[in-house]
């Protein structure tokens, strides 16, 4: 069976089993039963599906959870930059944690912490106890988010494009639902904003549920790593690649874009005079985009040698949608929710150029959890600045220009990052 990702990015797949002398000791064991393959793609929607809501239902209420705990802007972007930094904290222990309980384990794991979170935090009575309660439910989303594109080239090896967009897809429309619904759902169930956040644990509890049966499956037997040169693809030293740190940073930027979107751009419109209720629709507009842009984008990527003009592209709708933002954020604010939204969808891009940039599970492995990890480390300090220059500022047209400059480097980055390489041919001595 042909892969349909760049023949030059990994060896074809085939339908034959894998040869024995090809197997390590570690990887021996029975093969997945058919039950397990079957529910495996039902699990990764699912778990997606839970990875945005404890965020975008937050930026949907973000104005009651202000008054009901006495937030202040500064604060209250503190709050917006906690998920990317339970991301880089708790996402590059997620490779370690796979080795040793196995990738399935530790996402089952992430959907109970996610869901524990969510229930929890909305009555914990403060701030603090709010923040701990997020941080808890943010830690199962990293580690989630880390192991989802190894869970895929694990398990679809020549579908990682078709299987990524997947993903990509139900994790997008997991995000628009808790924006989308989230204010009419608090208003439906007696206009407590605990309640409004709360009830978003429901959908993690049936990802649960999912998972529960798949903890112990490690999915089908990976051939022994590629060497590269004599290099084996555990012992990269990832560091040392210049692709994994353009995908680092390209990866930490558009988080950055994302996480201000999710956190701030409700605000921005009732602040600019649009009604609570059409803020949040606005925003989940934003994130719907992702839905069909989720799966078409990887799909497209995986067959390009490079990603570099579809990086282009998303940059310039996500500078259009700025402009418009600082210019006319009410008259325009339909058009400019629908661009941004594109432009947002460079995260499906850059998942896809982290299974392209490595040729074996262990290579991306490493690469994700580097690149997710020091990717959101380095956009933790952008929805925390957006708070704190709308709080001195007065108003969103210093924030929304520092987005829009922000949005520079990250088409640069990103041309970098979406060419046609691999980190372990990029690591291999040379001979």
């Amino acid at each position: 069976m042909a892969s349909e990702d760049t023949p030059t990015m990994a060896p074809p797949s085939t339908d034959s089993p894998i040869p024995r002398d090809t197997v390590t000791d570690k990887d021996e064991g029975t093969a997945p039963r058919a039950w397990a393959v079957r529910l495996i793609p039902v699990a990764i929607v699912l778990a997606a599906m839970n990875l945005r809501p404890a965020i975008t239902s937050l930026g949907a209420l973000l104005e009651e959870v202000r008054d009901g705990l006495g937030m202040s802007g500064s604060v209250a972007g503190l709050l917006t930059s906690v998920p990317p930094l339970c991301f880089a904290v708790f996402g590059v222990m997620a490779p370690r944690f796979a080795k040793r309980f196995g990738p399935g384990a530790v996402v089952c794991f992430g959907m109970a912490a996610i869901t524990a979170g969510l229930v929890v935090r909305p009555y914990t009575g403060g701030t603090a106890g709010f923040l701990v309660a997020s941080a808890l439910a943010l830690m199962g989303i990293a580690v989630s988010n880390v192991l989802m594109p190894v869970i895929v080239k694990r398990w679809f090896p020549d579908r990682v494009g078709s299987m990524t967009g997947l993903y990509s897809m139900a994790l997008a429309a997991g995000t628009s639902l808790a924006a989308a619904a989230t204010v009419p759902l608090t208003d439906g169930l007696g206009g407590s904003w605990q309640t409004g956040l709360a009830v978003w644990a429901a959908l993690g509890a049936v990802a649960l549920l999912a998972w529960i049966p798949l903890a112990r499956e490690r999915g089908p037997v990976e051939p022994a790593p590629v060497r590269s040169g004599g290099t084996p693809a555990d012992g990269l030293r990832i560091t040392r690649s210049r692709t994994a740190w353009a995908l680092a940073v390209f990866f930490g930027l558009q988080a950055t874009a994302a996480y201000i979107t999710m956190g701030w751009m409700a605000q921005i419109f009732r602040d600019a005079g649009v009604s609570a209720s059409t803020a949040g629709v606005l925003l989940a507009v934003t994130m719907v985009m992702g839905v069909p842009l989720g799966f078409v984008i990887p799909r497209v990527a995986a067959r390009l040698p490079s990603q570099g003009p579809m990086v282009i592209a998303l940059g310039v709708c996500g500078l259009a949608g700025y402009a418009g933002l600082y210019l006319a954020p009410a008259s325009g604010a339909w058009a400019w929710a629908v661009l941004l939204g594109i432009s947002n969808c460079a995260f499906p891009l850059a998942l896809t150029m982290v299974g392209m940039r490595a040729r074996t599970g262990a290579g991306v492995a490493k690469l994700s959890a580097f690149a997710q990890s020091t990717g959101y480390l380095i956009s933790i300090p952008g929805p925390l600045l957006v708070g704190v220059l709308y709080q001195h500022s007065g108003g969103w047209g210093v924030p929304i220009a520092l987005m829009a400059a922000l949005m520079v480097p990250q088409i640069v980055i990103g041309v970098l990052a979406g060419r046609n390489r691999t980190v372990e041919d990029e690591l291999a001595p040379a001979s």
